[in-house]
């Protein structure tokens, strides 16, 4: 089958449209590039493939074919410069936010995204990326439209939709925490995930890969182990970030002294401190995840709370350390 007597077909079936095509060969649709037929029965449009000019003929004349008959030159235009790319490099693109609009919709129509479906994207860093942990994501995808893809050799992407299935999660952290647990189970490997918000549908889900592959490198310079990581547990990691660097260090050289910044320097240190807060204050639950005698837990904080004069098992003096942390942070990158 020719390439565009395909992608015409597969448009069609995709949008449920009867449309036919033929070649232009003598500009009988110019200037006006949509206009119904003289019966009044059939829209027709002009699109390019390939840089040959063709008349495309949709049944029916009313406002939903007109408009269709506007947006498919865009799409059609483009499948020669896309055609031979592969479902997960498309994707990849689309992703990286490296695509136009009219390709988004012409993935949606070629690989049948419905519109107006609420989706999010996961981020996964493994410590090993095996085929096998590739094909288990795509497997715990469910939905008939996610799809799991590689970015790159430790890091790879499910592009999550909502559906009624889904009910079950109460939130797009509670399913990426799902999906951690079992990759950690089935293959024995270590994973950190990063997640996007959910957006409306999935000509914006490159807004959440962007959020989502933000969490993932906040979460490498802030955490000290794997796990889930929304991008809104991040926001104030992003309000500092955005601050010029030598205003972060005025205001860090107002609130630390020497004995502090040994504090901060100290990453043993940095991270009891950093568990006990992820812990909620709970230093029962800390000490059982770190391995940790409680009384050294609590030499620990007391010695903190003896050089930065923060006793983080308070609420707002742990909001205190947890900004200093980041604002020494920052400036360490």
């Amino acid at each position: 089958m020719a390439g565009i007597e395909k992608i015409i077909e597969e448009i069609g079936k995709n949008l449920g449209l009867k449309i036919t095509y033929k070649r232009d060969t003598d500009g009988s649709l110019s200037p006006a590039p949509v206009r119904t037929d003289e019966k009044g029965e059939h829209t027709l449009f002009r699109f390019f493939y390939r840089n040959v000019p063709y008349v495309g003929s949709i049944e029916g004349a009313g406002e939903t074919e007109k408009n269709y008959a506007l947006l498919l030159p865009a799409y059609i235009d483009t499948f020669s410069d896309r055609e031979e790319l592969s479902k997960a490099e498309f994707l990849k693109r689309i992703l990286l936010d490296e695509c136009p609009s009219s390709d988004i919709y012409k993935y949606m129509m070629k690989f049948s995204v419905r519109e107006g479906v609420p989706c999010f994207v996961i981020a996964l860093k493994l410590s090993l990326l095996s085929e096998d942990a590739l094909s288990l994501v795509s497997q715990y995808g469910g939905n008939d439209m996610d799809t799991a893809i590689r970015m790159d050799k430790k890091n790879c992407v499910l592009v999550k939709f909502v559906g009624e299935e889904d009910s079950e999660y109460r939130s797009a952290t509670d399913y990426a925490d799902f999906l951690t647990q079992s990759l950690k189970e089935e293959l024995g490997v270590e994973v950190t995930a990063g997640v996007g918000s959910a957006v409306k549908g999935f000509k914006d889900v490159a807004t959440s890969y962007i959020q989502a592959a933000a969490a993932l490198r906040y979460a490498g310079v802030f955490s000290t182990g794997g796990g889930v990581h929304s991008y809104k547990e991040y926001m104030l990691v992003k309000m500092l970030e955005d601050v010029p660097e030598a205003k972060l260090s005025e205001y860090l050289a107002e609130i630390t002294d020497e004995a502090s910044k040994e504090i901060f320097d100290d990453e043993e240190m940095v991270g009891t401190a950093e568990e006990f807060l992820q812990n909620s204050l709970n230093v029962s639950e800390t000490s059982r995840k770190l391995y940790m005698h409680r009384n050294t837990l609590l030499y620990r904080l007391d010695k903190i709370e003896k050089a930065t004069g923060l006793n983080i098992r308070q609420f707002s003096d742990a909001v205190s350390f947890r900004v200093l942390t980041i604002l020494y942070k920052l400036l360490q990158k």
